[in-house]
């Protein structure tokens, strides 16, 4: 089953993440087949960089979010262009 989860990167205590879609059964920073995104919650206010085209094939393909990944992209819906 395919996850779309955050995958940590950055110093220690300076945590970036990049959200990744990736096998469930994998390692957090295991090999993935797609960033889709990044998260950085040390910004203010935190910044979310989403692909919203590729999340949504991926759903789409049926991959999963993950919870904090679903909350991020509910909290930062896409931007819709003006007609």
């Amino acid at each position: 089953m395919l996850m779309i989860r955050l995958a940590r990167f950055g110093a220690k205590k300076k945590p970036f993440y990049r959200i990744v879609v990736i096998e469930k059964e994998r390692a957090r920073n295991g090999r993935n087949l797609e960033v889709v995104g990044h998260y950085n919650p040390l910004t203010d206010p935190p910044t979310v960089d989403l692909k919203y085209d590729r999340v949504d094939y991926w759903t789409k393909s049926g991959a999963q979010l993950s919870d904090t990944v679903k909350r991020l992209v509910e909290k930062n819906p896409a931007v819709q262009p003006v007609a």
